[in-house]
């Protein structure tokens, strides 16, 4: 089979492409980064040429407002490893990192970010690393090239905080260059930010989680999408993670806990009003801000069990019925009838061939 491109007709065998399944599936997804999708692919599909596998590159496009998708689909017809997912609207990174691997047919899924921050030539280490017999290997960036209040301060934060809470330690959650075991991904559904938890959520299932340092480089084309309102959205996702790994199959432990406090907070407060009475010691002044604070207090409580109560009944929602928290426009280099196909939610329809290269 010869697939004729912008760089002439493409040897199949040379450049480790397969009509079929795989063994190496890279994902990348993209938002609004036309200016680093072109560099980003070229330098992935070289360190894919060094590395004994087949292969295949994912590109997802979450709703780009600028050229991104259109180059994207561009180097498809360049280059046959390259297969292309393109969402309707904006559903976020996790939305496009969970398409990607659904999509993805490698018995080994690298997840790596499109602004060429992470070092592709990072990925044969990572893999080195999995043959030791893990099934996850996430990359710390140890040098990190990022802002040091805006980001690596933050980051610092949460990743300890992640840890704490997660029981499952790594130096660098956020980092999205990290190599997974494909049968442990399948098993995971991400909803909101939770991509970067997939580490903890994974081994709860037994998988065998591993961290070495990787190459970290400064964003020089396009603009950052991250920022400090990220980090509240990272928190309140944790506080849903801890729920799922302690108390997803006891959820009574929880709550039971917090109503056997309220009822003898409530018994303790009866007990020192009696005493009052039956003593004759003077009640304590401000009782009406007294009041109140504890009006607060029980319904920032009740607030808290019914929205852990709720991120419960969205994984409900989707689970029962393999719902899907995106919808593809179109997708492009997929054999018809692989396994991938019927994981892909929305409608495929026919791209046109992109007028630039």
């Amino acid at each position: 089979m010869d697939v004729a491109g912008h760089r002439g007709v493409v040897d199949l065998q040379a450049t480790g492409a397969s009509t079929g399944p795989v063994e190496l599936s890279v994902v990348i997804p993209l938002y609004n980064e036309e200016d680093n999708v072109g560099p980003a692919v070229e330098e992935v599909l070289s360190v894919l040429n060094e590395i004994p596998r087949s292969s295949e590159l994912i590109l997802v496009d979450d709703g780009s407002r600028d050229n991104t998708g259109s180059l994207a689909f561009s180097w498809q017809l360049r280059d046959p490893r390259v297969r292309v997912i393109q969402f309707r609207r904006n559903f976020g990174q996790t939305a496009a990192i969970t398409a990607g691997y659904d999509a993805a047919s490698g018995e080994v899924v690298v997840l790596m970010d499109g602004d060429q921050q992470n070092d592709p030539r990072d990925i044969p280490m990572l893999l080195d690393k999995m043959a030791e017999g893990y099934d996850v290997v996430s990359g710390w960036r140890v040098n990190r090239k990022d802002k040091l209040l805006m980001r690596k301060l933050p980051s610092h934060l949460a990743n300890r905080l992640i840890s704490r809470a997660t029981g499952t330690v790594l130096h660098d959650y956020g980092c999205t260059l990290k190599v997974y075991d494909a049968s442990v991904l399948r098993q995971i559904r991400l909803y909101g930010e939770m991509h970067r938890f997939i580490p903890a959520l994974a081994s709860v299932t037994g998988a065998r989680v591993a961290e070495v340092p990787v190459n970290h480089r400064p964003r020089t084309r396009g603009s950052s999408k991250y920022g400090i309102s990220r980090t509240v959205r990272v928190l309140l996702d944790l506080l849903t993670v801890k729920f799922l790994l302690a108390y997803l199959t006891r959820p009574i432990q929880f709550f039971g806990r917090i109503a056997l406090i309220s009822v003898l907070s409530a018994v303790l407060s009866v007990a020192v009003l009696i005493s009052q009475h039956m003593f004759g010691f003077q009640a304590l002044r401000g009782d009406t801000w007294v009041t109140l604070a504890a009006m607060l207090l029980t319904l920032g409580v009740i607030v808290l069990c019914v929205g852990i109560l709720g991120e419960v009944m969205t994984r409900a929602y989707y689970e029962s019925a393999e719902r899907r928290t995106y919808v593809v426009r179109s997708r492009a280099g997929f054999c018809s009838g692989t396994a991938e196909a019927p994981a892909i939610a929305g409608n495929a329809e026919a791209y046109p061939a992109p007028s630039h290269g």
